[in-house]
């Protein structure tokens, strides 16, 4: 269980509340559905669905479901993501690409909230044939899963991080390295 200080330092967005309605035999039973992102602005971000009856309690239950399904990924010194990344999601394809520094996030929708939760501040992504916002999340949620640290990549590869990377590495930069992996 994370301690009461990380969790305090999360921050969460709702993308959409949406009223819903089930059909039974004693007649139609309304409730509320909503998608919220969190995120620590640092690398780690989530999301989830909840349904209830009132919005609050709606919006309580996504947030505890995407502090359950928190990912962490790569960010690079210049707040972008270190390489290209596509996923898709049911219907929804998402397509990811670092930018440099002082781009900004150029993304829409369910996707921005995803992206600047996670702490990225420079980077072109695009929501391709699908306008369902839940699918959208979960398909940048995805393609942020499938980024990999530099770390990993040079331990797949046989490599050390400086024969990698072409540089001399900081103590500072290896430890956070370390830390992410």
């Amino acid at each position: 269980m994370k301690s009461e200080n990380q969790k305090s330092n999360i921050s969460h967005k709702v993308v959409e509340i949406r009223r819903v309605c089930k059909v039974g035999k004693g007649g139609k039973t309304l409730s509320f559905r909503a998608l919220v992102v969190v995120g620590n602005q640092r690398g780690i971000v989530g999301i989830g669905i909840g349904k209830a009856g009132e919005v609050l309690n709606a919006i309580k239950k996504g947030q505890y479901k995407a502090i359950q399904n928190r990912i962490q990924i790569p960010i690079t010194r210049t707040k972008t993501i270190p390489h290209r990344s596509e996923a898709c999601f049911g219907a929804a394809h998402v397509m990811l690409r670092p930018a440099a520094p002082g781009s900004g996030v150029i993304a829409g929708g369910a996707g921005r909230a995803v992206l600047e939760l996670a702490g990225i501040k420079n980077i072109l992504a695009k929501q391709l044939r699908s306008k369902n916002k839940i699918n959208n999340a979960r398909a940048t949620l995805l393609a942020l899963n499938n980024l990999q640290f530099i770390t990993t990549t040079a331990k797949l590869r046989g490599l050390s991080l400086e024969r990698f990377t072409g540089r001399k590495l900081t103590q500072e930069l290896l430890d956070t390295q370390r830390n992410d992996s």
